[in-house]
Formats: structure tokens, sequence, C-alpha cells
């Protein structure tokens, strides 16, 4: 016991002795033992309550005991967001430049966010995944007006323990294509081809989706995200399904499910390198969205594609391909009714990459090629595109990423009005800084 306690408890003993009849004794030898008695019995007490003490946990302690095994434990939070600036080298081109799904290509040269994304995601269970995105800057009305909009809400249902064999319930990526299922986060030039993002414009929609993959496999397509070679992500060696077919946060219109399949395997060589080959196709009725005097049926027109994929994985050169055939809905040329014609396209990417010691550089050059309609267009009208990319993405630390890309526009549609106008020979530079979280 400190010595500051010992004469605390000795003076205590004094001011205590006549009430323990100490008073009647002399100075001597007994009056000493009565006083050690006491001492003694205070340090005994003091002992057993420190032992008290040190026997209950500490309020972190019994703070995660009483969190311990509550699903909303195990939810993490991520996300990143999209700055960017794009500038037109020709603004005196008539008709001006649209892309259809860039909203930030414009003729004032605006400062804009692309993309502004929270995910919540968790294993709540050892049998149920939960997702949910956000994006704090989609479009949720006309006129390209921003605001808070819902990406991805499901649930896998794994019916095993290694999550080998499950169901994705829910609103999720429907899996058509490479490219449409790698994220944003990790694609390295700014948007998606035509060719493949009007398969399935905003890469979602409601559906369920029975999906298989090997637990090596899955470990081996999570460790191509974590070990930035531009992975797409794990949805399956095998994933068949069906979907509403109307489109992210659209209702189904026609009561008629479109039906998936797809199946895309990586093969890893002796050297490292990692080679995927995928092949995927759907089909349905697609209820179009016309304005005016045009026309189109009102349960859907025949809409069918079918893909091929081959990545091979950047290590350090890489190289990405896919290419759809199909039909679809498309207006006719005399812009009064919509019906069902043919479309092909794709995209053709090399890339490269380069540790440095100022931060990893991926550079890149893609061909975007697509003749046909755009569904999700009022009217679906016809798109035509082909266009060059050169760019590179340059990122000095894991949470940074700096991109800039130049396009050159050999031929390209404006879907977004009728007469539906050809621009030629444009230019383009976008600028983007990433930050993840």
């Amino acid at each position: 016991m400190p010595t500051a306690a010992r004469s605390a408890f000795a003076a205590l003993a004094l001011l205590a002795a006549p009430a323990v009849g100490l008073a009647q004794e002399p100075a001597t030898a007994g009056y000493d033992e009565a006083l050690r008695k006491l001492q003694a019995d205070f340090e005994r007490r003091i002992a057993e309550l420190e032992k008290k003490i040190a026997e209950q946990p500490s309020p972190k302690a019994t703070i995660e005991q009483a969190l311990k095994g509550k699903w909303y434990e195990k939810i993490g939070l991520r996300g990143y967001t999209q700055f960017r600036y794009t500038t037109l080298f020709n603004k005196d081109m008539t008709p001006d430049l649209v892309v259809g799904n860039d909203s930030t290509v414009t003729e004032q040269d605006t400062f804009g966010i692309r993309r502004g994304r929270f995910i919540f995601s968790g294993n709540v269970t050892e049998h149920v995944y939960l997702y949910a995105q956000l994006d704090m800057f989609g479009t949720v009305g006309g006129a390209g007006d921003k605001g808070l909009q819902n990406r991805d809400l499901y649930a896998d249902v794994a019916f095993d323990t290694d999550k080998e064999y499950r169901l994705r319930l829910g609103q999720s990526k429907v899996p058509f294509g490479f490219v449409n299922l790698q994220s944003s986060q990790n694609r390295a030039a700014m948007e998606r081809p035509e060719a493949l993002n009007s398969a399935v414009e905003g890469e979602r929609d409601l559906g369920v989706y029975f999906m298989w993959a090997p637990k090596e496999i899955r470990t081996l397509f999570s460790d191509l995200i974590k070990r930035g070679l531009k992975g797409s992500g794990d949805y399956g060696v095998v994933a068949i399904g069906a979907y509403s077919g109307q489109g992210l946060n659209r209702s189904d219109r026609n009561g008629e499910a479109h039906w998936i399949a797809r199946a895309s395997y990586p093969w890893q060589f002796d050297n490292g390198q990692i080679l995927e080959l995928g092949i995927q196709a759907y089909t349905g009725d697609f209820v179009v969205n016309t304005s005016g005097a045009v026309t189109a049926k009102a349960d859907g027109i025949d809409d069918e594609r079918a893909g091929l994929t081959a990545v091979l994985y950047p290590q350090p050169f890489g190289f990405e391909s896919e290419w759809v055939w199909g039909r679809g809905p498309e207006l006719n040329g005399a812009g009064t009714a919509v019906g069902r014609k043919s479309l092909d396209g794709g995209y053709v990417q090399f890339n490269y990459a380069l540790e440095t010691p100022k931060g990893n550089v991926f550079p890149f050059v893609r061909w975007n090629y697509y003749d046909g309609g755009r569904k999700f267009a009022t009217n679906a009208p016809r798109d035509e595109v082909s266009e060059l990319d050169l760019g590179f993405e340059w990122s000095p630390w894991p949470e940074l990423e700096v991109a800039v890309m130049y396009t050159h526009t050999f031929h390209r549609t404006n879907t977004r009005s009728a007469p539906y106008s050809d621009t030629e020979d444009e230019d383009r530079i976008g600028f983007q800084v990433q930050w993840n979280y």
C-alpha cells in the first residue's frame, strides 16, 4: 500500500481508537497491535475492492460485447467521387456534340461532378450479403437535374459457406458485358462504350440472378481489383437470370421479363498473366418511350443481343475487347414509327500498367464503335458512333487518381432531340480527379 495511504489509515485509527476501547490502554504493544489489525482490515477491504473493479469489463469491452453479432456492425462504408472538366476544341461546329451517357460534355466547358458514390455493404450473416449504393449527384429528373439517386439495392443469398452458389435479388448490375460490370471507380476510360452500355444504360435493373463460381476463382476476381488490374468484380463464372428490362429505377411496363445468361472464366498462366474470356446473351421485349406522332408497339419490341469478351489483364501490357450483335428497337427512316432493326458494335483497348516512384501510371488507347438503335432514348433513334480515345490515369496514392483523356470523334449521332443529326471530326479533352474513401 502507498505510504500516503498508510498514513491516512493510521490517522483514522487514532481517531477511531476510543470507539474500539484503545483509549483505556497505555501506549504499549497492545495499542500497536490493535492499530495493525485495523490497518490490515482496511488493506484487505481495499484489495477486495480493487479485485472487483479489475474483474469488471472496460467500457469499450462492454460496448463491444453489447454490439457483438448485430448485423449493422458488419456493414462497411466506402465510395468515390469524380470531379471533371471537359472542353470541346471546335465549339462553332453545327450540330453540337452530344454524348448521351456523359452529361459533363457540354458547350459551356463547366466543372461537373460525374459521380458521387456512397456504398454500404457487408456479410450480415453467414448466408446473406447486403449491398446498397447511392449517387449524390445522379440524374433524377429532366433537363439534367442532379440529386440523390439509388443505384444498387440487393441481397446475395448464398447456399453454402464458401458462397460458391448464390442468388442475387433486387436492383443490381445486369450481367451483360465486362465493361458494364466493371466499376467506374476502376475503369481507365471516363465512360463506357455505347455498344455495350446501350444494352443496359445505367448498367442496372430489377431482377434475380443465379451465380456460381469456385472459391479460388472468386478469390482471383477479388485480387484483380485489389491489385489495381482493372477487374470487373465477382459476377460469377456462370450467371443466369431474369430482369425487368426497362432500366435503372424504372418499373416493368409489359409484364414480360428479359432473360439473360453469361459465362466468363479467367485463366492464369505460369508467368502470372491472366486471360479472361466470356460470352453473354439476353432476349426480351422493350417498351420504348415515344413523343409526337411517333408510334411503337405498346407491349414492347423484340430486344436481343449476344456478345463476346476477351480481356488480357495489364501485367504490364494489357488488351481488352468486346463485341455485340443483335436486333432491337430503332426509329425508321421516315421518323414515324419504331420497329426492330439489326445492330452491332464494340470496342478495342490497349493499355499498360507502369509503376513509378511517383505512383502508378496507366496509359491506354481505345476505339469505340456502335451502329444501332439507342432504345433508352425517346423514340429510339439510330445511334452511330466511331471515336478514338487516348489517355492516361495517374495514381500518386491509393486514395487519389488523376486522369486525362483526349477523344477524336469521327462520327457521333445526337440522339437527344430530332432531327437526330450527326457530328463529325470533333475533338475534346477531359480532365478528372477521383478521390476514394
